[in-house]
């Protein structure tokens, strides 16, 4: 009998590098790099799935779309991301500013976030948007009761990922020693031993399985070992670790890969400072080598997986859960 088809999304999470500068404790990047992300690396993206006839799922943080901050960059943006809706891709909610903070807000600051982004997004595509991820990969009952408010169908914030949270927590500890804190903040620790499968979550505690009208659609980890099965991770693993990875993965009925803007940024060309190379590894590979190696996973999925939108698989999960 044959095998079914795995299914897998790819999706990409479109934090501008000031992200990256307050994650390291490094303050405020020059001005020049505000829409580098957005600029440089989604196109690339887009380069290597059209080739491949693959649609994604793109994570936008809403200034990126706000006039406010940057008339110029804004009409850029929002030039660009209706290429991607054009070619098929779907934008998904990141929140409006990425406050990592974000889960342990309150309702009014989380309406805000979200809805603001939510209200831009619907300037690039008129249909509602369907998905939203939370900065830091933190979700909290607050959000999920606004998500479930504006009748989004999924969440794909929860990272089930131990050894992530416990690197994480090294470098936000080593750098708080050295009097230079991280703008980060630590998951809560009940998402570590959350489903790694597609569920429905509880409302009252989203890392739970539940009722709510609503999918969550889990980061992914290899079985067992739970370890992050990210673009980040894989795209500067040896080879022979990366297929074992992916293949692991493709074992199972849902690959729910998650890639940065910043994993095909590079340090030369697009003029990043040497501050912030010397503390993000993924900036010292060449952008040919990490474009090779997401070709070649994107390869390997396809040879044995159906891509489709994130959108498309909390509908698949519903049903499934029906």
């Amino acid at each position: 009998m044959t095998r079914p088809r795995a299914r897998c999304s790819v999706s990409i999470d479109l934090d501008p590098i000031r992200c990256y500068y307050r994650i390291h404790g490094l303050g405020e990047p020059p001005e020049e790099l505000r829409a580098t992300i957005m600029r440089r690396a989604v196109p690339r993206f887009a380069q290597l799935f059209a080739a491949r006839g693959i649609v994604a799922t793109f994570f936008v943080v809403g200034e990126d779309l706000d006039p406010s901050f940057d008339a110029h960059d804004a009409r850029a943006a929002h030039a660009l991301l209706g290429e991607l809706v054009a070619a098929g891709h779907e934008l998904g909610n990141h929140s409006h500013r990425h406050p990592y903070e974000l889960a342990r807000l309150g309702a009014e600051r989380v309406a805000d976030e979200i809805g603001r982004c939510d209200a831009l997004l619907r300037t690039v595509d008129p249909r509602p948007v369907a998905g939203f991820r939370a900065p830091g990969y933190d979700l909290s009952p607050v959000m999920v009761a606004e998500l479930l408010r504006r009748g989004y169908s999924y969440d794909s914030s929860i990272f089930p990922a131990p050894g992530y949270y416990a690197a994480k927590a090294a470098v936000m500890g080593a750098l708080a020693a050295l009097g230079r804190p991280s703008g980060a903040v630590m998951t809560n620790p009940r998402a570590l031993v959350a489903p790694t499968d597609p569920y429905r979550p509880s409302p009252k505690a989203p890392w739970r399985r539940g009722q709510a009208a609503i999918v969550e659609l889990p980061i992914a980890v290899t079985p067992w070992l739970r370890l992050p099965a990210i673009g980040t991770n894989l795209l500067i693993a040896p080879r022979a670790i990366r297929d074992r990875v992916v293949d692991a993965m493709l074992g199972r009925s849902f690959f729910n890969l998650e890639l940065h803007g910043i994993d095909l940024a590079d340090a030369d060309l697009d003029g990043i400072p040497g501050e912030l190379v010397a503390r993000q590894p993924d900036l010292r590979v060449p952008l040919a080598a990490k474009q090779a190696a997401l070709g070649a996973i994107l390869d390997r999925v396809l040879a044995r997986a159906d891509v489709i939108t994130l959108r498309d698989a909390a509908a698949w999960a519903q049903r499934e859960a029906a």
